[in-house]
């Protein structure tokens, strides 16, 4: 396959996507992102408690 037979082909399958909507695409970055923020903070607080902890015990 050379590389011209390839961008047709992509071309091709392209027409097949159904893309999301704006209001689609708005909702899920916000849910990413409110998920990461979730994420971030749950992984502080248990380091942040862990952290503590091994200060206790070795000092």
């Amino acid at each position: 396959m050379n590389f011209i037979q390839y961008l047709r082909d992509t071309k091709s399958e392209m027409k097949h996507v159904v893309w999301p909507t704006r209001r689609q695409a708005v909702a899920f970055t916000v849910l990413v992102v409110v998920l990461s923020v979730f994420t971030a903070l749950y992984l502080s607080t248990f380091d942040t408690l862990f952290t503590s902890l091994i200060k206790k015990l070795i000092g």
